[in-house]
C-alpha cells in the first residue's frame, strides 16, 4: 500500500521508529567532525533502518551533551534541517526530528524547511525540572508558531512526565491530568518513558491515559523484542534507540539483526 501522508500511515499501522543520534555537532564538546561526515553517519544510519525493513527514523543531537535549554544555535538547527533533508531525498522513510533540549521551535523550523514529517518535543505542557535547569511548558508559542510559518501539517508530538526528569512540582497532577492537558493544548500524539534512557515505561499508565485520550500514544523508551508484546495492544507506536544500536547501548549504530528481529516480533503479533 502507498500511502501518501505520514498520518495516513499512522492510522494503518502501529508506528516503529528508529532513533539516529547525530554525532556531536559543531560548538559542542564533544564534537570532532566536519558536517559532511556527519552528514553521511546519519545517511548511512538511515540506510541500515530501510534496509532492515523499517519505515520511520527519528533523527535527534543526543551527542551534544551537556545540552542547552531551549536556545540552541544557528549551526545545530541548520545543519539538522540539512541531516533531516538528506535522510528525506536518499530514502523512502519517513523522518521525525527533536532538537535537544526543549528547542522545540527550532525543531519545528527544521522540520518545516526539510519536509520531515514530525516532531518530537518536550516541555508541552507544565513545568518540569530537567538535567538542563527548569523546562518551562511550550503549547503556546510552539503552536502559534507552527500557525505563522504554515506548518501545520507537521504534528507535533508530546512528551509527558518526561525521563532524565523531576517532576515533584506537579507530583498533584497524575500522568492522566496531564495527558488530557496535552490534549485539550492540541498535541497530535502523546508520548510515555521510563525514568531514564532504555527504562521501560509503566504499562499501567499506559492503559490508563490510552483509556481516557483520543490521541495516538507512543511509547518512547524501554522497548525490546521480548517486551513489545506487554505494550503492542495499548500503544500506537514505538520509538526506538538503545535496543536497534549495536550491544543495545544508543552511542552505537543500528544492527541489521535487532531492527528484523524486534520487527518479527511485530508482525507475529499483527497477526
Amino acid at each position: 500500500m502507498i500511502y501518501k501522508s505520514f498520518n495516513h500511515y499512522l492510522k494503518e499501522n502501529k508506528a516503529i521508529i528508529g532513533m539516529i543520534h547525530i554525532s556531536a555537532l559543531p560548538g559542542t564538546p564533544k564534537s570532532f567532525q566536519n558536517p559532511n561526515t556527519i552528514i553521511s553517519l546519519a545517511i548511512k544510519e538511515a540506510l541500515i533502518y530501510q534496509k532492515s525493513g523499517l519505515k520511520i527514523v527519528m533523527i535527534e543531537n543526543m551527542h551534544d551533551v551537556p545540552y542547552l535549554k531551549s536556545k540552541i544555535g544557528h549551526e545545530i538547527s541548520s545543519l539538522m534541517a540539512i541531516i533531516g533533508y538528506e535522510i528525506k531525498q536518499k530514502t523512502d522513510l519517513y523522518c521525525g526530528i527533536q532538537i535537544l533540549a526543549g528547542a522545540n521551535e527550532a525543531a519545528l523550523g527544521a522540520a518545516f524547511a526539510a519536509n520531515l514529517d514530525f516532531i518530537r518535543a518536550e516541555g508541552f505542557v507544565f513545568g518540569h525540572v530537567a538535567d538542563e535547569g527548569y523546562i518551562d511548558a511550550s503549547a503556546s508559542e510552539l503552536l502559534r508558531y507552527r500557525k505563522n510559518i504554515g506548518a501545520d501539517k507537521i504534528p507535533v508530538f508530546t512528551d509527558i512526565k518526561k525521563k532524565h526528569s523531576s517532576h515533584a512540582i506537579t507530583t498533584d497532577v497524575d500522568i492522566v491530568e496531564t495527558a488530557k492537558a496535552a490534549e485539550f493544548f492540541l498535541s497530535d500524539g502523546i508520548i510515555l518513558t521510563g525514568k531514564s534512557t532504555a527504562e521501560q515505561a509503566d504499562i499501567k499508565e499506559l492503559k490508563k491515559v490510552k483509556e481516557t485520550v483520543k490521541l495516538p500514544v507512543l511509547i518512547g523508551s524501554g522497548i525490546t523484542d521480548t517486551n513489545i508484546s506487554d505494550y503492542y495492544e495499548f500503544a500506537d507506536g514505538f520509538i526506538i534507540g538503545s535496543y536497534f544500536k549495536k550491544k543495545g547501548d544508543w552511542q552505537n549504530p543500528p544492527e541489521p539483526k535487532r531492527i528484523i528481529k524486534l520487527l518479527d516480533a511485530v508482525h507475529a503479533l499483527a497477526q
